[in-house]
């Protein structure tokens, strides 16, 4: 029996969401073949804006293990954030 996937998902909010579908960009499955899963802390950058990841929570369904990945809100690029 061969060992089932680990499935991450990425969940943004919903002001994120928004501009990922406004922009129409697609997310990359940037886990995709690696061993060592996100951790919260890590940093993903997508469409000139960086995401922190905040947290994680594993889950199991009837397709087997799941890791739903939380990412805050988005940053510009550079790390600056105006206001």
């Amino acid at each position: 029996m061969s060992p089932t996937p680990l499935r991450i998902v990425l969940s943004f909010t919903p002001e994120d969401a928004a501009w990922l579908r406004r922009g129409q960009h697609s997310v990359p499955k940037y886990w995709e073949g690696h061993a060592t899963a996100p951790l919260a802390g890590d940093v993903i950058r997508l469409g000139g804006r960086q995401f922190l990841i905040q947290g994680r929570a594993w889950e199991h369904d009837s397709e087997g293990p799941l890791l739903r990945v939380f990412v805050g809100a988005a940053h510009a690029h550079s790390d600056t954030i105006f206001g």
